[in-house]
């Protein structure tokens, strides 16, 4: 299993899955009404470092947070 946990104003609480790619996770979030309009924008990190390429390999434990765009002052 592998943590998913949604940052800032996604507002969705973490959930686990089974997962092999990053790629699975996208799909799998997709599905989620809420979430699905968010990912075209999120940055993703794996464990604490960020990560593009859909075909990550993933494994038992592994942490993915979905990171907003943010602004500031």
């Amino acid at each position: 299993m592998i943590k998913v946990e949604f940052l800032g104003p996604i507002g969705k609480a973490p959930l686990e899955m089974e997962a092999a790619t990053l790629a699975d996770v996208a799909e799998k979030l997709k599905e989620d009404g809420t979430v699905k309009e968010w990912l075209p924008k999120c940055a993703v990190a794996l464990n604490n470092t960020m990560v593009s390429d859909l075909n990550t390999p993933l494994k038992e434990g592994d942490k993915i947070s979905i990171l907003p765009p943010v602004c500031g002052g």
